[in-house]
């Protein structure tokens, strides 16, 4: 295994042609996909490459360098380092939340080595703006990193239910808690503020492989409306399709509606 593998947890699994690859969200790592992967292993035509982002709590922290992670783009390179030293000269990429745009960064400089973009809850801005509603106003950020930097279990105790749209007993709460919890505080706490305070809008124009923009239909990260914009200023062919699920991660929360859904687009080629 080379070194980038090995630093971000690369599993590889299934001897198919077709390369699918799994990229999780803020505060989650690879696990988060464990309900989607023995149903695309059903298929011998799939292999499946699954990896954590840098900064989740199952990497070594001292692995976070601050200013390389201080843009999306220094993500994008680990994603770009991953594919090359698994020799993947195409793939079809799933992203969830902030890997979505991480992986369209990508698709930009290398349009060649994505043959679809599958973005599950992506959003280019959290920020409202004069013309633009993203779901938070400054403010509500400020609260936010404030109560992170305070006292991080406790903020992961009640952002888990409010992300993943169910009782604190739910599995799936649980679930995302662990993870979140995972993350070293200070490392979540950067993550969480180039992530929210990011604006990816002006970049949507040179994104030009075939993207298929799923969304929860009730989701505190993501309106709606977000969904809708991506599908009208993408810069290639793209599809939108809304689930009737609930919560940020819904491929953990709601597999039985979430997972006829992938694997229907992953298996669906949109007319360019």
């Amino acid at each position: 295994m080379g070194i980038v593998e090995a630093a971000h947890n690369v599993k590889v699994l299934g001897l198919g042609e077709r390369n699918i690859v799994l990229a999780h969200g803020f505060g989650t790592d690879q696990s988060v996909w464990k309900h989607l992967i023995p149903h695309l292993l059903e298929d011998i035509n799939n292999r499946v490459i699954l990896y954590d982002n840098m900064g989740a709590g199952t990497t070594n922290p001292d692995y976070f360098d601050f200013q390389r992670y201080s843009t999306l783009e220094g993500y994008a390179y680990d994603l770009l380092a991953i594919l090359e030293e698994l020799q993947i000269d195409s793939c079809i990429f799933v992203g969830h939340s902030v890997s979505a745009m991480i992986g369209a960064i990508a698709s930009i400089s290398r349009p060649d080595l994505f043959s679809k973009m599958i973005m599950v809850g992506a959003s280019p801005r959290y920020l409202n703006d004069a013309d633009y509603y993203g779901g938070f106003e400054q403010e509500d950020l400020d609260q936010l990193f404030e109560a992170m930097g305070s006292n991080y279990k406790a903020w992961c105790s009640g952002f888990a239910p409010l992300a993943v749209g169910g009782d604190m007993e739910s599995v799936a709460v649980q679930e995302f808690s662990r993870t979140l919890f995972n993350m070293r505080p200070d490392i979540a706490l950067s993550v969480a503020q180039i992530i929210f305070q990011n604006d990816l809008r002006q970049i949507l124009g040179q994104i030009t492989v075939p993207c298929h923009i799923i969304q929860s239909m009730k989701d505190l990260a993501v309106p709606v409306v977000v969904s809708e914009y991506l599908h009208q200023n993408l810069g290639g062919v793209s599809i939108v399709e809304v689930m009737s699920s609930e919560g940020h991660l819904p491929q953990l929360s709601s597999p039985d509606v979430v997972i006829p859904v992938l694997l229907r687009h992953i298996n669906l080629d949109i007319d360019v």
